[in-house]
Formats: C-alpha cells, sequence, structure tokens
C-alpha cells in the first residue's frame, strides 16, 4: 500500500476568469483566442517561457498539412491563421500554389481557392523560436491573461464541477476560479486528476535537436535557404513510424516523471554519443528541445471517440482535416470528443481529446490540435454567456459560430 501524507494549507483566493486555458502549446492558444474573441476573460498558463508547445519549444517545426493531398483545403479557421502567423516573419517552405492570395475570410471554404494543381502539401517548415514571439504578441494584442512559467496544478472540484484552478510558480500557490476550465496540457493533466476517465498512449523514443555543420552551411548559402541549415545529424531515436527506436529502451507512456527523466536521459545520451563521434570543429549543435518529445501520453474518454473513419461524415462535426501522412484521406471530428458528459465544465483540447487507435495519430499534430483548441474556445464561450455545460449546447450554435470563423466543417 502506498504511503501518503494529508497536506493542509491556505491557499490565496486570486481574481475569477471565464475561462482558464492550461497549457500555451497550439491548442491551447486556439482555445484562449477563440474564447478571447467571443468576449469572455480568458487567462491561459504555461508552465515555461514561451507559447507553441511541441512546436516552438519541442523543436518540431513543421506545420502539418491543412490539406487532403489532392489540392483541396481541409482545415481552416485558427488553425489556418495560425500557420500564416508561423512563417510571417521566419522562413517557410510553404508552394506558391497555397501562397495566400486572398484574405482569410475569403478564402476559406472558396471553391476557387480548391484547385487540381494544389497537389503538393499546404504545410511548412519555420523558425520554432520566431513562432514563439509571434504568439507572445497575438495573445497580448487579442488581451489575454497569459502566465508564463505557472503550473496549473490541480482542478478544485465541487462534485463534477470544476471551479477553478490551483496554480504554482515562485510566487507560491494560488487559486483561480473560473466558469470553464480548458485542459490543452498535452498530457490531460488536469483532465486526469478531475476525475474524467482516460486512456494511456505509447511512445517510441525520439529526441530532436536543431543544429549545423559545415555541410549544411555551405548548402544554405548555395541555396539561400535558411531551412537547410539544420544538419538531420542532430536527431536520434524513432521515425513516425517507430524504425530506429532503440531495441533496449521500452516503449513509454510518460506520465509518470521517472518514465519522463529517463526519457529524456536516454534522449540525450543516444544524442550526445552520435555527436562525439564527429570532429569538433565541424559541427554546431545550437539548441535542445525544452520538453520530452512525446506523441501520445493520456487522452480523455469522452462523449465521442475519433477512430479515423476515412470518408465518414458526421453531423456533430467540429470541422475536417485531411492525413497528413496519407494523401486522400478525409475526416470529420464530432463535437463529444473534446468533453466527457460526466463533466460539464472541463474541456479537452489538442492530443488529449478522445481519440483511439490510428485516430490517436490524427488529433496529436498541429492542424487538428488548433481545430480541437478552437472548437473548445466555442463552446466555452457559450457555456459561460448561457449557463450550461457542455453537454447541454446545442451543437447549431456551435457550429454556427465555427463557420463564422472560417473553420470548414465538412469535407
Amino acid at each position: 500500500m502506498m504511503k501518503t501524507i494529508t497536506e493542509t494549507r491556505e491557499i490565496p483566493v486570486k481574481e475569477e476568469y471565464d475561462l482558464i486555458v492550461c497549457g500555451g502549446g497550439v491548442a491551447g492558444i486556439a482555445a484562449a483566442l477563440a474564447g478571447a474573441r467571443q468576449g469572455i476573460r480568458t487567462m491561459l498558463i504555461e508552465k515555461s517561457t514561451m507559447l507553441g508547445g511541441l512546436a516552438t519549444l519541442g523543436l518540431i517545426n513543421w506545420y502539418e498539412p491543412l490539406c487532403d493531398g489532392e489540392g483541396r483545403l481541409m482545415t481552416s479557421g485558427i488553425a489556418e491563421e495560425l500557420l500564416v502567423l508561423s512563417i510571417e516573419y521566419s522562413y517557410s517552405n510553404l508552394g506558391a500554389q497555397w501562397e495566400p492570395r486572398l484574405p482569410l475570410s475569403e478564402r476559406s471554404g472558396n471553391p476557387d481557392f480548391i484547385a487540381k494543381e494544389r497537389k503538393p502539401r499546404y504545410a511548412t517548415r519555420f523558425n520554432p523560436m520566431i513562432f514563439a514571439l509571434s504568439l507572445n504578441e497575438l495573445l497580448i494584442k487579442e488581451g489575454i491573461e497569459l502566465r508564463y512559467d505557472m503550473i496549473a496544478s490541480f482542478p478544485v472540484m465541487e462534485g463534477p464541477i470544476c471551479k477553478g484552478l490551483i496554480a504554482e510558480s515562485a510566487g507560491g500557490r494560488e487559486f483561480f476560479p473560473a466558469k470553464v476550465v480548458i485542459d490543452a496540457t498535452g498530457d490531460a493533466d488536469i483532465a486526469a486528476r478531475a476525475g474524467i476517465p482516460c486512456r494511456n498512449g505509447s511512445n517510441y523514443l525520439t529526441y530532436i535537436g536543431h543544429g549545423c555543420t559545415k555541410s549544411s552551411l555551405e548548402k544554405t548559402i548555395e541555396k539561400n535557404d535558411m531551412i537547410a541549415l539544420n544538419d538531420g545529424m542532430f536527431g536520434c531515436g524513432s521515425n513516425l513510424y517507430g524504425k530506429g527506436h532503440p531495441k533496449d529502451f521500452p516503449f513509454m507512456t510518460g506520465i509518470e516523471n521517472n518514465e519522463r527523466s529517463e526519457y529524456i536521459r536516454y534522449g540525450q545520451n543516444l544524442l550526445f554519443e552520435k555527436i562525439k563521434t564527429r570532429p569538433k570543429n565541424e559541427s554546431c549543435l545550437y539548441m535542445l528541445p525544452g520538453m520530452a518529445q512525446f506523441r501520445k501520453t493520456r487522452c480523455i474518454v469522452g462523449r465521442d471517440t475519433f477512430i479515423s473513419e476515412d470518408g465518414k461524415h458526421c453531423e456533430t462535426s467540429i470541422g475536417a482535416a485531411g492525413d497528413f501522412r496519407n494523401p486522400g484521406r478525409h475526416f470529420e471530428f464530432p463535437y463529444g470528443i473534446i468533453f466527457n458528459d460526466d463533466f460539464p465544465n472541463l474541456l479537452a483540447a489538442g492530443r488529449i481529446a478522445s481519440a483511439d487507435g490510428d485516430g490517436w495519430e490524427v488529433t496529436r499534430v498541429i492542424p487538428t490540435a488548433a481545430l480541437t483548441g478552437e472548437a473548445c474556445g466555442i463552446a466555452a464561450s457559450l457555456m459561460v454567456k448561457l449557463q450550461k455545460g457542455a453537454d447541454e449546447l446545442n451543437i447549431n450554435e456551435i457550429q454556427a459560430l465555427l463557420v463564422k470563423n472560417n473553420v470548414l466543417l465538412h469535407f
């Protein structure tokens, strides 16, 4: 039997927010933006010192496709807005076919923007640090209360209702009351601690840093292309499909800290051994990931579970997407993946939305994380204004606001 201690302490109660978003990755950013733009008082809590999550701090700087691989735009709204932002001040390799030619409001869903010659994917590389700065500026402009270097540690529950969050920082513990809470932590930390049932994932070991070599410098100068600067030698471990996973290393959920720490320790050692084999004056490692590069740790069990049924239409769709791996596949995401009926004011965004099997591979990437985040923010705004739980909302009202925000509900 596990030993425990009981802790009792007084925690100061801070100002109340309509919406608190936990986690400043792409999903949390989309959720906060969507909520704030609907006029509700919004705070976003980020445990690190920069926004963007795996896309920036995690150095996974590929904005996966917003199209179906056959020239058709699939995912728009805030997901497309953030792609445009990611390269506004940065290098990119976005094909000319997809470069913005019309305002977002005119382009999204416009049949003239769907052309057969747009076969290259609507995807791009971007500079992760510039993207983080751009996101910071955007959230400030939108009037979102942004708290860095703060951990949303625990939900305060009154039965099934989340009354707010205990957060911790250098200043100590504080309680922030909230009408709605969105978990965008990437690990379902708040949802799980609130009691929402979850399913655990399994992860290959991946450890990717950024750095350059003499060869990559020469290519950069020759091609006048900063994307060529990063050399692949600074990555180790598994690829997308598990190839390269060390035989002596177990698959991990990444939930318990001992696993997470071992994942990082092993990854750093693996990369260091690789670097040791190179002449020291011929390469420069200039950045290590600031977070564990897990793909799937934990997600909620929601009213619905997304399992990537190709071509299936959904009446309660909160958005559409293609498959970033395989052209020609088309998905719609049901509203019920972002909440559990028994916890009416706690929503889940990004890779912790209810998914299973191959469906989890689809929901975990940037475009779908932004898509579910935006849907959470819209739902939260209606929950606040109508004083209803997520399970009581009219899906038609949610969809109407999403469409107004240029989200494509159906393919």
